[in-house]
């Protein structure tokens, strides 16, 4: 029996919990598992897992375009006042503690450090603020591709960068490891709330009954003493269910951003990149895919992983 697959294309801080979410799901189904730490987004669009974990711009620029097949089912609300008991989280703007940076407007012309372009919370936040107050790309002096939130953070720390939007849970992580973050970097400002990222689950490799179950699976993580300490670990309260329609504040941040000609000029032609190449190799899977859309396919290129040197080209002018 081929594996039951749970992917991450999360930030690599929390993959213990997202391992035990595997073993848990193996477990109740009765079915070998695998924990995938994906390369790129065009595996949920490829139809290659059962489960991600996956950021939410990608999920709804997928959702939208009809190219996935997969449903969220789940989300994290993350320990701390802050988030209400809500699925929700927040990136906090981070600058080196001894930096003269007070607030957001200091931050002009200096160099921006982001995890990865289809990051809502390191990314696509950033833009929004921007675009909230009516700034252009030329507020940011450069920008820096790091790879991951973890990458973001050591950018500010050794001067790559003056500042990032970072995963509020992420951060709260690094400070919980490492005392000294908390004395090298400094809050500036708090963007959000955002709705957090989703768990999605395949409508195709999975029936609608062992979605249940893996929903079933998720919500009770915290009702033992194994999961609870997991979840403690990883700064996360319980799992709850969601839907569709929770992600429309991301559409509606990220329609701004693009209405305000703040995204860079390679930012589409990656995405395409990505698209295109998860609709190719579900086109090549054995399995007969139903067309899920009447939008044509964009054009063929190379997928481009998310670990990627950045590109070279400029940011909008």
């Amino acid at each position: 029996m081929r594996p039951l697959r749970v992917a991450s294309h999360l930030a690599p801080s929390v993959l213990p919990a997202y391992a035990l979410v595997a073993r848990r799901i193996g477990e109740r189904l009765a079915r070998p598992t695998e924990l995938i730490v994906a390369a790129d987004y065009g595996r949920c669009g490829a139809d290659l897992d059962e489960v991600c974990f996956v950021c939410s711009i990608p999920y709804v620029l997928l959702a939208d375009a009809g190219a996935i097949a997969m449903a969220p089912i789940a989300a994290p609300v993350l320990s701390g006042r802050r988030y209400g008991g809500r699925p929700v989280y927040y990136s906090e703007v981070v600058v080196r503690a001894e930096s003269p940076y007070r607030s957001f407007a200091d931050l002009a012309g200096t160099a921006w450090a982001y995890n990865e372009p289809f990051s809502h919370s390191g990314f696509m936040v950033a833009l929004h603020r921007l675009a909230s107050a009516g700034l252009d790309a030329s507020f940011i002096g450069e920008w820096v591709e790091t790879g991951f939130h973890d990458d973001s953070v050591r950018a500010v720390i050794d001067g790559r960068a003056e500042w990032a939007a970072i995963d509020s849970q992420v951060l709260q992580l690094w400070r919980r490891a490492d005392p000294a973050v908390r004395r090298r970097l400094r809050s500036i400002e708090l963007l959000g709330p955002s709705t957090i990222q989703p768990v999605v689950a395949s409508t195709r490799r999975l029936t609608s009954h062992e979605r249940g179950e893996v929903l079933a699976v998720l919500v009770e993580l915290d009702a033992d003493a194994l999961g609870r300490a997991i979840l403690d670990s990883a700064g996360i309260r319980r799992f709850v269910p969601i839907a569709d329609a929770a992600y429309d504040d991301i559409r509606d941040k990220l329609g701004l951003v693009r209405s305000a000609g703040l995204l860079p000029g390679w930012w589409d032609q990656r995405w395409e990149a990505i698209v295109s190449a998860a609709l190719s190799r579900r086109a090549r899977a054995a399995t007969p895919v139903p067309a899920s859309s009447s939008r044509p396919p964009p054009h063929l290129a190379p997928i481009r992983p998310r670990r990627s040197s950045p590109p070279p080209s400029p940011p909008p002018s």
